[in-house]
């Protein structure tokens, strides 16, 4: 499985039977080169043997919420985790062992298997595999039940997006940003028993706690790592700088300076998403004085396709254009493409390969926007590029590392330009280049607003598996960071027992995020390659390599290396580079910074 967009690839869960286990014959084997070899690849063979059965038990209790389906994928994952942990304990007695560069790689592979490895005592295998299942569970049913003098009416996030894109009522947008986060205090206590037991589990595998394992996933040691990132982040960070400048004058201008204070954060709840994690829903109203009309694709949407299915065939049409197979029957006959009436799912966007073959699906409950019909484009990503390594061994069968695989689909995501649109058909012509201001200021809002919120869920979970942050002062540190990286606050003050980070999707479901924030660099990275393959010449931001084989041909075969490289060798066969590096995504937006440099001249920058 692999989540949606912002909201990667999960660690792979596998199912295995306890009693297989203690007859397996691994630990048989003596510590030799040639009885690691044997001991790899029947492991390998174990996992996906496994793999299917609790992929499918997974996809039911994400599509069937019930009392029994989170206990059949409770059950399950505590299995994997039984698995992994056996095969992972047991291939420690090879540390010592003289071996070349791939097969230790597989051995730390296995290791990592899991971004949750459970207690070597199975009852608290068990229990944490419970706690997972639940706290995913709570937030897919969460909900916020409004009282009022014609009844009670719950709404559900999909409803609470909505209005928190639409609504332009201050009391209104507070009171659902209020109350999808109540849903989440009572997970705190759990979570924190959570935390406990993913440490257990990491240190029984060599590592201090689950955020160092986590950190070891990216062929380098786990600090030089969080060092790497930081770095990246400070590439960024001017540029984020003047975005947050500029829309906070602009919102300042809307909600008057009580709300929004020229020279301060800027308040979660007035930013047209949730999270605040993108601030794509606000242009409306902080778009440039003047500019022309540009379109409107959610209208064209309802406008001209028919339904979520349609929506899908553009995505996969992208993915034929460049030359990919087309996606199986059986993609479109098992996939979740819109919300059913009758149960309670989970409508967080993911894609799924199910038998590690050609079980392709992904689960959405899409709706007729602009922002569903990106991330279709970014789950097909995750799709195409299982496929692509279906036959690298059992182990790799993953992205270079996980930003990876968020950087494919939200490369090609940048190519639905307005030329991109016309040829197929949803929009009639394109804009005149007068209108790249406003292209470019409703690209930022999406995706440079996003950076610092994806890299600072892990910084805040990293310290929390280190154990610096207590469970009391979970929330304080959480908006300490997203003041720190942001310059966001919450809207007004939080409660004792608040627990914010909980009414985000990864923290319950345990999700690594800072791939995202990675993915964020290197789709740029990609995309510039891409468009360079494609023999493009011009500003970066309006090319589309739609329809071009040769960059089709190379995005394939750096798909199908999976995790069987180091990164830095996997980047190299796209791009041309061994570094991430950000100067791609700070050429895409060169025309926007010097605009809002313009734009904030005696405004206050910073906060």
């Amino acid at each position: 499985m692999t989540e949606g967009r912002k909201d990667g690839t999960a660690g792979r869960r596998l199912v295995g039977v306890l009693v297989v286990l203690l007859a397996s014959p691994l630990t048989a084997q003596q510590p030799t080169l040639a009885a690691a070899r044997r001991f790899i690849d029947q492991a390998e063979t174990q996992l996906e043997e496994r793999s299917v059965h609790l992929s499918r038990t997974e996809w039911v209790a994400a599509t069937y919420i019930t009392h029994d389906t989170e206990l059949l994928s409770a059950a399950a994952q505590a299995d994997y985790g039984r698995l992994v942990q056996r095969l992972a304990t047991e291939a420690a007695r090879y540390d010592g062992v003289s071996m070349p560069t791939d097969l230790r790689r597989r051995f730390l592979l296995l290791k990592l298997s899991l971004s949750a490895p459970p207690p070597a005592d199975s009852a608290l295998g068990v229990e944490m595999a419970r706690l997972q299942t639940g706290l995913e569970a709570d937030y897919g049913r969460g909900t916020y039940c409004q009282a009022s003098a014609g009844g009670t009416r719950c709404l559900t996030l999909n409803d609470l997006t909505r209005i928190l894109a639409q609504s332009r009522d201050p009391a209104e947008l507070l009171d659902v940003w209020r109350g999808w986060h109540a849903i989440a205090p009572p997970m705190r206590d759990r979570y924190a028993r959570f935390v406990a037991l993913a440490n257990q589990g990491a240190q029984t595998l060599g590592f201090r706690d689950a955020g160092a394992m986590w950190r070891a996933a990216y062929d380098m040691p786990p600090d030089t790592f969080a060092a790497e990132i930081e770095r990246l982040w400070e590439q960024v960070r001017p540029l984020y700088v003047a975005l947050h400048a500029y829309v906070r004058h602009r919102l300042s201008d809307v909600y008057g300076p009580a709300l929004v204070p020229p020279d301060g954060a800027m308040p979660a709840h007035l930013l047209g998403n949730m999270w605040a994690q993108d601030w794509a829903n606000v242009f409306p109203l902080v778009a440039p004085r003047g500019a022309g009309p540009g379109y409107d694709l959610t209208a064209i949407l309802r406008e001209r396709v028919p339904d979520a299915r349609q929506m899908v065939r553009y995505g996969e049409n992208f993915f034929l254009s460049l030359g990919f197979d087309s996606l199986p029957t059986t993609f479109w006959e098992r996939s979740q493409f819109t919300r059913p009436q009758d149960r309670d799912v989970v409508c967080h966007a993911s894609a799924w390969d199910v038998d590690n073959r050609d079980d392709l699906r992904i689960k959405m409950c899409i709706e007729p926007t602009a922002e569903d019909f990106v991330t279709i484009h970014h789950e097909l990503g995750h799709n195409f590029y299982q496929r692509a390594y279906k036959d690298q061994g059992f182990l790799y069968q993953t992205g270079a590392h996980d930003g990876f695989h968020e950087a494919i689909g939200d490369a090609i995501a940048l190519a639905i330009t307005p030329d991109y649109l016309v040829k197929v058909g949803l929009l009639d012509r394109a804009p005149a280049a007068a209108a790249d201001t406003a292209l470019l200021l409703r690209q930022a809002l999406d995706r440079v607003a996003f950076l610092p919120f994806g890299l600072l869920i892990d910084q805040w979970r990293w310290r929390v598996f280190s154990g610096d942050i207590a469970a009391r002062d979970y929330n304080r540190v959480w908006w300490d960071l997203r003041m720190r990286y942001q310059g966001v606050a919450p809207p007004g003050p939080r409660a004792a027992d608040a627990f914010d980070p909980g009414a985000k999707y990864h923290v319950p479901a345990n999700v690594p995020y800072t791939r995202y924030f990675l993915a964020g660099i290197l789709q740029f990275q990609f995309y510039r390659a891409l468009c360079r393959e494609a023999g493009y010449v011009g500003p970066l931001h309006r090319c589309s390599f739609y329809g071009s084989a040769a960059a089709g041909a190379k995005l394939r075969r750096m798909l199908a290396l999976g995790a069987s490289r180091p990164w830095p060798e996997a980047l190299e066969a796209l791009t041309g580079q061994r570094d991430m590096d950000a100067s791609a995504i700070l050429e895409y937006f060169a025309p926007l910074r010097a605009w809002l440099d313009r734009q904030t001249g005696g405004v206050p920058v910073g906060w």
